[in-house]
């Protein structure tokens, strides 16, 4: 039976280069995959592009297409990403003119286009899942709202013979679907065969937690070689069938254990896990492992897809200013405590009102919100955050400054101190009725 070879080369926006460099060279790759977005990222990217309407791409883009795209070329390893983020033809535009410089003639790059739907949720006033709240209550803070599209663009730029497939926001399994679909032939309403490659797309989109690296837990979990993980590869069959596996001698590992941890990451119902493609079904998935660093999936299937589309939708939602500094030896804990009490007072005696404010001891209570820590010993040493979030950049600023003013103001033995403002976007979600939602595929070639 045929099998193709999926490489998963990015996890996150800021993920390693290293080792999808390696999956070029040592793989044997048909395809290679970087998923490199997130709610907050697309966001954040149209933010971006709000300043420079030739950029809202993936900002390490340049990098890793400099990094892999001659490797790939060379080799005929075709690339699916989606670090086209708000703007796939700016970052296609971009990876043409990266083909020009590296001397890559007849390289084919696809943009798939169509996943903004801002008009749409405001013309029919969506409601916000979240919070169920009508999407016009944003008013002029909606960012951007973007549409989870599917497979079936990418599988028309690939059978375009596109070497390249940047897309803005699709579903993250539905990358490497893409692959499959376009390889094997499938039918975009082949059920069973779209779940079974939802799983593999699943399974490898996170890049290197399934190899081990979001595994490790030192004395309970041992992963060997993680400064130099290595990311995986999915060898599937024209069923949907898989084996994941690495390169060899590369850092981490595949087993069981790790395949079960990813397969259930993110998952809340695993007998229907909805994507756009399909509602894929993982409930009869079995791992094997059949020899070192090679781990045999099987079972996957699914149903039909839903009518809606998941829309994801950022706004503006204020600033955040945050100040830290730091105290040591004895009583630190304690001079730490006071200096936040001290921080707090002088917010409101300055009429500085933040909408959310922590005030939190790193390494004590900052992510538990208890100080139970605190009954067995007092820390030696500890860190004070002050964070808050505020309707403008100015009351965020003081917010840092009041922290800083504590060094000669007191509590006694403070130091390090840093400041930092930034405007965030808030993210819900809401659904669209698929047929409003009309993706573009739109090539050009070096």
């Amino acid at each position: 039976m045929r099998t193709i070879r999926i490489g998963g080369g990015a996890g996150y926006a800021g993920d390693r280069i290293e080792p999808a460099v390696e999956l070029v060279e040592h793989g044997r790759l048909d395809y290679l995959i970087f998923e490199c977005l997130a709610e907050r990222t697309i966001a954040l990217a149209h933010l971006a592009r709000l300043r420079d309407p030739s950029r809202g791409y993936d900002p390490l883009l340049d990098e890793r297409m400099r990094a892999v795209l001659p490797g790939c070329h060379a080799q005929g390893v075709r690339i699916v990403t989606n670090m086209g983020q708000a703007n796939p033809l700016a970052a296609r535009d971009r990876i043409v003119e990266l083909g020009r410089e590296l001397g890559l003639d007849g390289l084919r790059v696809a943009a798939v286009a169509g996943d903004e739907v801002t008009h749409f949720v405001s013309e029919q006033n969506l409601t916000l899942a979240e919070t169920g709240r009508p999407v016009s209550e944003l008013g002029d803070r909606l960012v951007s709202a973007n549409a989870y599209l599917g497979a079936e663009p990418m599988v028309e730029a690939l059978a375009a013979e596109a070497h390249v497939v940047v897309t803005g926001r699709v579903a993250d399994p539905s990358l490497a679907l893409a692959a499959q679909m376009h390889a094997f032939g499938w039918s975009a309403d082949d059920w069973p065969r779209l779940g079974a490659g939802t799983v593999v797309g699943h399974l490898v989109e996170c890049a290197g937690q399934i190899t081990g690296g979001y595994y490790a837990d030192p004395g309970v979990k041992g992963v060997p070689g993680l400064g130099r993980l290595g990311f995986p590869i999915a060898e599937v069959d024209e069923q949907g069938a898989a084996v994941i596996t690495k390169v060899a001698g590369s850092g981490g590992m595949v087993t069981e254990h790790t395949c079960a941890e990813q397969l259930l990451y993110e998952v809340h119902r695993p007998d229907r896990y909805v994507t756009p493609d399909s509602s894929a079904d993982f409930s009869g998935v079995t791992l094997n492992e059949v020899g070192a660093d090679r781990v045999a999936v099987h079972g996957g299937t699914g149903g039909p897809r839903p009518e809606t589309l998941k829309v994801s939708v950022g706004y503006r939602d204020g600033f955040v200013g945050e100040g830290q500094i730091s105290y040591a030896g004895p009583g630190a804990g304690a001079r730490a405590r006071l200096a936040g009490d001290v921080v707090r007072e002088r917010l409101g005696l300055i009429g500085v009102h933040p909408r959310e404010l922590r005030i939190d001891l790193l390494g004590v209570n900052a992510l538990h919100r208890t100080d139970s820590a605190l009954d067995h010993a007092e820390p030696y040493e500890v860190r004070l955050r002050v964070v808050g979030r505020t309707d403008t950049r100015d009351e965020a600023t003081r917010i840092g400054g009041e922290v800083e003013t504590l060094l000669t103001n007191g509590p006694a033995g403070g130091g390090g101190a840093t400041r930092s403002v930034r405007e965030t976007v808030g993210i819900e979600s809401t659904l669209i009725d698929r047929a409003l939602v009309m993706p573009t595929v739109e090539l050009a070639e070096v």
